[in-house]
C-alpha cells in the first residue's frame, strides 16, 4: 500500500486497515486535544472514535493530496449526520510522516469546526 494511500484511509476513519501500518513509537498530535504516543495509544484512541461513527453517518471529502518522499498531507471536510440532521461539520489537514518501509511515525491534525446553525 502506498504513503497516500495509508494517509487516505486513516484520515477518512478507516483505522484498522491502518494499524499495520503505524510504527511501534508513532506519535498523534491533535493540538488542543490529544497527544498521543506509541502504536497501542493510537489505536485505542481510534477505535474509540470508529465506536463513535458507528452512531451517525459520516461524510469525508478529501479535497487535496499532497505528498512527497517522506509525508503525505490531506486537507477535507467530514460532515457528521445524526437523525436526519447535521450536527458538526469540520475543516481539517492531517499531515503524515512517513519511515522508509511506509510506517506511519507521526500524524498533526488540525481540524476547525464550523457553526451548523
Amino acid at each position: 500500500m502506498t504513503k497516500s494511500e495509508i494517509a487516505k484511509l486513516f484520515s477518512a476513519g478507516k483505522f484498522e486497515e491502518c494499524y499495520p501500518h503505524l510504527a511501534d513509537l508513532s506519535i498523534w498530535n491533535i493540538p488542543g486535544e490529544q497527544y498521543l504516543l506509541g502504536k497501542p495509544a493510537i489505536q485505542e484512541y481510534c477505535d474509540g472514535v470508529a465506536d463513535f461513527f458507528k452512531t451517525v453517518t459520516t461524510h469525508f471529502n478529501a479535497l487535496n493530496v499532497i505528498e512527497n518522499d517522506k509525508c503525505v498531507s490531506i486537507n477535507g471536510t467530514a460532515e457528521f449526520i445524526k437523525d436526519g440532521m447535521t450536527f458538526s461539520y469540520v475543516s481539517s489537514c492531517d499531515v503524515y510522516e512517513f519511515d522508509s518501509n511506509n510506517k506511519i511515525l507521526s500524524i498533526h491534525s488540525y481540524c476547525v469546526s464550523h457553526d451548523t446553525a
